[in-house]
């Protein structure tokens, strides 16, 4: 096997995934070497940046020897999230000391569908114990730290995955979302997360996950390799309880055609009535004014949600079902779960979940059902509709403690995301771009939100705004 030299680890590094698998498909490479160039690297920075912190060498070593060459990811390195989707033979903890030993003897729908499209797993990546932060700092892993500067978030839950890709370790990985997950460590590191319409992506084997609130996808450093992921695993299973409309085209050929003259809302005032920071501001409007210069109607709408409220009642709502999947893993393991091992704010939420009766779940659903239609049909006029990713620069390390033992003091510190959630909640397609950067070196991601169904307006929009606005020449100085 050919040793990976410098000049093909900086082609690596700044390939997009589907431009690595063009090399495989073109015989300029092979998976193997692909392969080998995404394990240098890692052993170079992860010791660093601690975003992998399962390798799986060895698997991806002989998935290599296999690849169908005709995929649209053939042989491209790839890293699976350490939360929820199953890979077999592969560690699947949710970054819990509960689960430390369980290892996946099944593959997930979605896992069966990457696989498909030729993506060679090489690890898994870090996230905080059950995703239930908008950090990457478990306490079974340790830190994920950012790339772009020491002791800054990287963001979670999918920090890892993002980490990752922001450093060149691999150039596109699993992400998921409950309440900006995938979104909120896009912006803090600089890269693209779509998280896609209610339904786009099968939970199966998995009946459902908070009524709908939890999405699974990706992040990437561009566009087409964000489209191209999505028409790789995309597609409801009969019987799944949520069906997007399908559209007539791939949402790779869609991502790349112009948009007719849109309709475009924007909002730069948090509906939480907290304070925007400067730097994100001007660039959300320096957005609006791209889009403007495109061509697009664009006019200022602030969003009518009593966000505080809402936050309130979801996280309520999800406490629930999160004591029940807890009941699952203690047949898993054979024993209670108990305060020792879990992370405070997880005990927290089993409790409080535990403690809900199901006439007051029943109530927070209908309220949360509710909110839902009266976000889209308050951006039913739109289009597209942009807002901030988060509305303050990425925050120190240790601002999000999951030691917290109350669970709403803890959830109170999640004021930055407050236009993250409202589109778990309404099912409509999210996705952050890094359209700004601040005076310090830190990413700004913007968000552009779609009708329910149509990420190809958010994905065509977003390739216009790459274009007109781009990030990928933008790399992060880490030293391994």
């Amino acid at each position: 096997m050919a040793e990976a030299t410098d000049s093909f680890l900086e082609t690596y590094a700044e390939s997009d995934a589907l431009d690595l698998a063009g090399l495989v498909k073109g015989g300029e490479v092979s998976p193997a070497e692909l392969v080998e160039a995404a394990i240098t690297t890692i052993e170079r920075l992860n010791p660093v940046l601690n975003a992998v912190i399962h390798r799986l060498y060895d698997l991806a070593r002989a998935s290599a020897a296999t690849v169908d060459r005709s995929a649209p990811f053939a042989g491209v390195p790839f890293l699976l999230k350490e939360l929820a989707s199953s890979w077999t033979g592969a560690p699947n903890t949710n970054s819990c000391a509960f689960l430390r030993d369980v290892v996946a003897d099944f593959d997930t729908e979605v896992v069966r569908r990457m696989k498909a499209a030729g993506l060679v797993l090489v690890g898994k990546s870090n996230a905080p114990e059950n995703g239930w932060s908008i950090t990457t700092e478990p306490k079974l892993y340790g830190v994920t730290k950012n790339p772009w500067k020491e002791g800054i978030t990287p963001g979670g839950s999918s920090g890892g995955a993002a980490v990752a890709i922001a450093a060149r370790m691999v150039p596109i990985a699993e992400a998921s979302d409950g309440a900006g997950s995938i979104r909120i460590p896009a912006s803090c590191c600089g890269i693209v997360g779509l998280k896609p319409s209610r339904g786009r992506v099968s939970l199966a084997p998995f009946g459902d996950y908070w009524y709908g609130g939890a999405y699974f996808l990706c992040c990437s450093r561009t566009v087409r390799d964000t489209a191209a992921y999505l028409d790789a695993v995309a597609g409801a299973l009969p019987g799944d309880p949520y069906t997007p409309p399908v559209p007539d085209d791939s949402w790779f050929s869609l991502s790349a055609r112009e948009p007719e003259r849109l309709r475009v809302g924007f909002t730069v005032t948090p509906p939480n009535g907290t304070a925007i920071d400067p730097e994100v501001k001007a660039t959300v409007l320096a957005t609006v004014t791209a889009l403007e210069h495109l061509g697009h109607h664009v006019e200022e709408h602030d969003m009518p949600l009593d966000a505080d409220a809402v936050w309130k009642t979801y996280t309520n709502m999800t406490c629930v079902q999160t004591a029940a999947t807890f009941g699952y893993h203690e047949t898993v393991i054979g024993r209670p779960v108990t305060p020792s091992d879990v992370e405070p704010v997880t005990w927290a939420i089993i409790e409080r979940g535990r403690a809900t009766s199901g006439i007051r779940h029943i109530s927070d659903v209908e309220a949360i059902r509710q909110v839902g239609r009266d976000i889209v049909g308050d951006l039913a006029p739109y289009d597209l509709f942009i807002t901030p990713t988060l509305t303050q620069l990425p925050r120190p390390l240790g601002y999000y403690d999951m030691s917290e033992p109350d669970i709403d003091r803890y959830n109170a510190k999640w004021t930055d995301a407050v236009f993250g959630y409202p589109f778990n909640i309404s099912g409509q397609p999210a996705i952050s771009l890094p359209l700004g950067w601040s005076e310090g070196g830190m990413p700004i991601g913007v968000q552009l939100v779609g009708r329910y169904g149509d990420e190809a307006t958010v994905l065509a929009v977003s390739t216009q705004l790459e274009r007109e606005m781009p990030w990928r020449h933008r790399r992060p100085k880490v030293n391994g």
